[in-house]
């Protein structure tokens, strides 16, 4: 099982680092505090250094020994105990981890975990100090403390709990930031994006003592907050655009990001959002937006191909489920449990399968055949909602009109019985003597002649049939092409929409062919007519949208073909019909009749097989039954109802273009749950663990409160006020994006692996606030950002660098590059390029070629949006996760394999590169130089000023407004000398270039701005 600490921190140098920061957090707290906390000071000791063998860990515990329970610990063992309170001479714990004989000390060499000589110290301290013990703080349900009484009046309980402990520590807090600096924090922290220069203009100017408030509700009221909000939420919960593995085919799940984005807009209370997200469906009489919420168990990774075990990805999909609801909303390594009891977190194997037991009743597959998933649903803008109504409406209205009795219609249905009679019998039903497919399919010889084509699925084909007969002519030909439950949609095709594409027949006798007059069919697809075929223009006959139902084609011929006298009887012949179209639009099943003198009408009747047995009847002897399919058959012909019938076609045509047009999800169905057992060390194929039923960790559950045993009851205990995790891991990760770090800046693991937060009180007193407040995000967010710890200043001077290298006492504010997807909204919104649409499908912005040239079952090759879907948000990128955009992975987003709660930043060559060559950024750079061409003012430094402010909003400075102009100048005499080089460099991206503008100019100005959007400035939030 890889630990915590493995898998977050990949590289040895960044475990040091973070060991390091653990270390020098110890000293500063120590420091602080003479007594020895236990959670603080001694927990992390024990827990990085002799949990691992004397912890939770039953099947890995050494000398029955466990240090994480103080009953355990102070056990008197044969005279001797690990811990005596007071007597640290005489603890053996102290003996072990100082003793010099390398066969006595502990940890063992060999384990690499010796402790330093403070770290010894401390526990001698701890010991001598009574040994005093605690549960794990985080484990505790959180009580608001007291706020404290500073020397320094404050105006917010956050400044008096920061400030309480700068001043322990002789540290003063920074001075407040500027305007300009402050409006781009809040406006990059709250929405995402650059604030325009006019709202930093506006906001300079506003001189009223709530001007700083007014900007921050603004700002809460902006629909791209709960854009800004959704990106990080994205990553806890790993949403994707794709299953994940082996060929990470395409899965529409996008009415759950909208859901997100909205639920924050609207400041739904985070214990709903919570709720719907893992029991939606269970809700009564759920709505469609808390449909679409319980998306949140389906967007996990999944499998479609075909060789995997079904039983083994079930279990992975339910481990994965653990894992993400133990990260999103516990704060916890729950994972770990997963093969073995966790070993430093009183997590136990039984834990993890009873949690895992919570969601057996959704309904999946361990195989996620061509990636179609069960429950998928369509989710209709109000738009598409609306017309959805108005056509079923109109429908409904047609279909009345088409339905209704009059005499005129019922003396027409008598004579259409009577001349459907006549031709029926005008037909003979043959059976092939031989049926062959010319590219591989299978094609079986049926009762009554008709053909079933089954086995390999060719994505063209021509299907050769023998036959004999007894008549004298063929006149006729008849081709019914049937539905049926095994082909796709029901047929009779065998295309994915159950459709098929006839281009041709040829009956054919002695090397003579049939010369075709016309062709009448039941149905026809617009363009695709049974008269492509009689003129043999290779377009064919298709039947859409009336799939899922018999039809039949009728060919007249223009001269019948007569069987030689003389020959012996029967007479044989061949039919061949041909199908060339592609992507598998051939006949699944069908049936050849023949007639043998030519019909003259265009329009005459023409009885289904079933209709034909119908009529041939005794008139009293027709059921009420059957004489509902003959007045069906006789509406769908007789010229009385033709532009009501074509009415009522388009009609429904419109509406399956419409349904089929809507945005589907997936969505949690609950079905009988499946039993789940204890997986030992996680081999699924086990049947010998225990069965289990739905349970939450056995160390925190709340006997008085009563547990539902399903999602909703799950949902129900995670946000009860009394548990201790949720409240307090969500204002931590609010706390860590608003201010770079959080409280506990392990903001992944609270456990006893996790930091020891450095200011636990003020996270208790944010998380009970959280609950208080009825779980108000956009209140805690406010909270936050209005207190003077936000709003300092992140300058950083030699004093307070030397006194908090780490920034533990937020004595200032955090710098940090902005993540993927705000870098390139960011150029996006500087350049004037960015759609600010709000939800809808995933974009695909430029890529390079070839990116997906791995992927596989089946190959893609990307094809970038040519719309406004180019200039959206990154968001809505499409997110692939085996091939993430490149764009996306160079500035560090994740994946999205597993739940991410903070985002490494990285800074390399590569990033730069990026900025400079990625089309979006030279478009965007090329769209601003325009921009700065057009401004009235015609000198460099006025242009450069509009420039700078788009990009920074703030003015030049000499130094930047001389290299700037020397590469301008540069620049411009490289393009007024090389017409070739401008027209390629400004071809770049979709955007239309002005070609009234000077293009040189335009050019050289492209390469300033282009310098301005690759600026650690641009890109990085102060």
């Amino acid at each position: 099982m890889i630990t915590f600490r493995e898998s977050t921190f990949v590289s040895s140098r960044s475990r040091t680092s973070y060991c390091f920061g653990i270390a020098l957090l110890m000293i500063a707290n120590a420091a602080i505090a003479q007594d020895v906390d236990f959670n603080r000071d001694v927990r992390p000791i024990l827990s990085d250094k002799c949990f691992a063998c004397h912890g939770p860990d039953a099947s890995s515990r050494e000398a029955e020994l466990r240090l994480d329970q103080r009953e355990d610990a102070i056990l008197d063992r044969d005279g001797h105990a690990a811990v005596v309170a007071g007597k640290p001479d005489a603890s053996e714990l102290i003996a072990r981890v100082s003793s010099s004989d390398e066969s006595d000390r502990m940890p063992p060499p060999e384990a690499g975990k010796a402790l330093s000589a403070k770290e010894v110290s401390t526990l001698k301290r701890w010991i001598e100090q009574g040994a005093k013990w605690q549960d794990h703080w985080a484990y505790l349900p959180p009580n608001r403390p007291d706020v404290p009484d500073v020397k320094k009046a404050v105006g917010s309980p956050i400044d008096a709990f920061i400030r309480q402990q700068q001043i322990d520590a002789g540290v003063s807090m920074n001075q407040k930031a500027d305007r300009r600096t402050l409006i781009r924090r809040l406006s990059f922290d709250i929405t995402g994006l650059p604030p325009t220069p006019e709202d930093v203009d506006a906001f300079q100017s506003d001189t009223s003592a709530d001007a700083y408030e007014k900007l921050v509700d603004r700002l809460l009221q902006s629909p791209r907050y709960g854009e800004r909000m959704t990106m990080y939420w994205l990553d806890l919960v790993r949403y994707a655009d794709t299953l994940g593995f082996h060929g990470d085919q395409v899965r529409s799940v996008s009415p759950y990001r909208d859901y997100v984005i909205d639920a924050f807009n609207s400041n739904k209370p985070f214990d709903e959002f919570t709720i719907e997200q893992l029991a939606g469906d269970l809700l009564t009489n759920p709505t469609l937006s808390q449909k679409v919420a319980s998306t949140y168990n389906r967007i996990n990774r999944a499998s479609a191909e075909g060789g995997v075990q079904p039983k083994e990805y079930l279990a992975k999909y339910s481990a994965d489920r653990v894992r993400t609801a133990g990260s999103v909303w516990l704060g916890s390594t729950f994972g770990c449990a997963e093969c073995h009891d966790h070993k430093f977190d009183p997590f136990t194997t039984k834990d993890f399968y009873s949690f895992a037991a919570f969601f057996a009743d959704i309904k999946e597959q361990g195989i996620v055949g061509g990636a179609n998933h069960l429950e998928k649903m369509p989710v209709p803008t109000p738009e598409q909602k609306n017309r959805q109504a108005e056509l079923t409406s109109q429908i409904a209205k047609v279909e009345t009109e088409y339905n209704k009795s009059t005499p005129e219609l019922t003396s027409a249905f008598e004579q259409w019985k009577v001349d459907a009679k006549a031709a029926s019998e005008r037909w003979v039903a043959l059976v092939p003597e031989t049926a062959k497919s010319t590219n591989g399919a299978t094609l079986t010889i049926e009762e009554e002649g008709v053909v079933a084509v089954s086995g390999k699925n060719p994505d063209k084909d021509t299907y050769k049939l023998e036959f004999t007969t007894n008549l004298t002519a063929i006149g006729a030909v008849r081709l019914d092409v049937l539905s049926h439950d095994s082909l796709p949609a029901k047929g009779p095709g065998r295309a994915g929409n159950g459709n098929f594409v006839v281009q041709s027949i040829d009956v054919e006798l002695d090397g003579s062919k049939l010369a075709w007059a016309t062709a009448n069919a039941t149905h026809n697809q617009g363009g695709f007519t049974a008269e492509n075929i009689a003129k043999d223009n290779k377009t064919g006959w298709a039947i859409l949208p009336e799939i899922g139902k018999d039809h039949h084609l009728v060919l007249e011929a223009k001269e019948a073909m007569t069987f030689a006298t003389g020959k012996e009887t029967p007479h044989r012949f061949t039919v061949s019909i041909i199908q060339n179209h592609g992507t598998f639009h051939t006949l699944g099943r069908f049936r050849i009749s023949i007639a043998e003198q030519s019909s003259n009408g265009k329009d005459s009747v023409i009885p289904t097989i079933e209709v034909a047995k119908i009529l041939e009847l005794p008139e009293g002897e027709i059921s009420k039954e059957q004489n509902s399919l003959l007045q069906k058959a006789f509406r769908e012909q007789t010229p009385l109802l033709v532009e009501t019938r074509d009415q009522l076609t388009q009609l429904r045509k419109e509406k399956q273009q419409l349904d089929a047009s809507v945005v589907t999800t997936l969505v949690t169905v609950a079905q009988k749950s499946r039993e789940m057992r204890v997986l030992p060390r996680g081999d699924w194929m086990s049947n010998a663990g225990d069965v289990v039923t739905p349970a939450v960790p056995a160390f925190l559950s709340n006997d008085h409160l009563e547990l539902q045993p399903d999602r909703l009851g799950l949902a129900n205990w995670l946000t009860a006020p009394e548990n201790p995790l949720v409240a307090r891991t969500f204002v931590n990760r609010l706390w860590m994006l608003l201010n770079g770090y959080g409280l506990c800046r392990s903001v992944d693991d609270l456990g006893s692996q996790g930091e020891w937060p450095t200011h636990l009180e003020l996270l208790d007193w944010l998380a009970v606030e959280f609950v208080e407040s009825d779980w108000n995000v956009k209140q805690i967010i406010k909270l936050i950002v209005m207190s003077e710890t936000y709003q300092q200043s992140s300058n950083v001077t030699e004093g307070s660098f030397s006194k908090d290298p780490y920034n533990t006492l937020f004595a200032r504010q955090t710098r940090q590059r902005l993540d993927a997807e705000m870098i390139r909204d960011n150029a996006l919104a500087i350049s004037g390029l960015l759609v600010d649409k709000v939800g809808g499908v995933s974009a695909k912005p430029y890529q390079p070629s070839g990116y997906w040239a791995q992927l596989n079952f089946p190959k893609r090759t990307y094809k970038h949006d040519t719309g406004e879907n180019q200039y959206r948000r990154g968001l809505y990128t499409h997110w692939q996760r085996t091939f993430l955009h490149p764009s996306l992975l160079a500035f560090d987003a994740p994946a999205r394999e597993e739940c991410t709660a903070r985002r490494e930043r990285s800074n390399t060559p590569l990033q730069a590169l990026v900025l400079l060559n990625d089309p979006t950024y030279v478009e965007s750079a090329r769209v601003l130089a325009a921009d700065v061409c057009s401004q009235s003012e015609q000198n460099f430094e006025s242009r450069l000023e509009y420039a700078f402010r788009r990009c920074l909003a703030r003015k030049p400075n000499a130094e930047e407004t001389k290299v700037l102009r020397q590469l301008y100048d540069e620049e411009f005499e490289r393009f007024s000398n090389d017409e070739a080089a401008i027209t390629q460099f400004l071809s770049t991206g979709l955007a239309p270039v002005n070609e009234k503008q000077n293009k040189a100019e335009v050019a050289a100005w492209t390469g300033v701005t282009r310098v301005l959007l690759n600026l650690h400035e641009t890109i990085t939030r102060y």
